[in-house]
């Protein structure tokens, strides 16, 4: 009884502690060839305010950290990344611009508006399902992680959705 009790415990505290373990793009490409499911994409820059607060506040949320690890391939994405990437047959290149500069897959995924934060949800295919920019709190963010996530964006409005909850 008592083994028992310490292995829930401990799978309690698993829980509790969740974080996310955030991958490359690249690295969620390759997961959704082989595992289908949606793939996060966190916009960020080292330099943002609001981008370390929503780290802080919503993506260390455990219901928020546990949701993006277990419904979503979480990546963490550096919109001034110098290191290209390759997706889709498509070299994507960091374009050095004033002091700083930007890599081209951030114009791709958030059309050429560069906002931090900014988060971009894909599907299974690499279609874009929608970027939402700016900070969101957990209160907020926790419901459209729900929307994606259970896949009701497919046939609803996320306002049919929230009337629905």
């Amino acid at each position: 009884m008592k083994v028992l009790l310490i292995i829930i415990l401990l799978s309690f505290s698993e829980i509790v502690n969740a974080q996310v373990e955030w991958l490359t793009f690249e690295e969620a490409v390759a997961k959704t060839k082989i595992n289908p499911k949606p793939i996060f994409i966190d916009v960020y820059t080292d330099w943002c305010g609001w981008c370390k607060k929503m780290d802080a506040a919503t993506f260390s949320e455990e219901k928020i950290a546990a949701m993006l690890q277990g419904d979503f391939y979480p990546v963490k994405f550096d919109a001034e990344q110098q290191e290209t990437i390759n997706f889709n047959n498509h070299e994507f290149k960091f374009i050095e611009n004033g002091r700083r500069g930007y890599n081209e897959l951030a114009v791709a995924l958030l059309d050429g508006k560069l906002s931090y934060p900014s988060v971009v949800f894909l599907n299974e295919k690499m279609e874009r399902i929608t970027v939402l920019a700016g900070y969101r709190g957990p209160d907020d963010f926790y419901p459209i992680l729900q929307f994606i996530g259970s896949g009701a964006y497919q046939n609803k409005t996320f306002e049919e959705y929230q009337k629905g909850m």
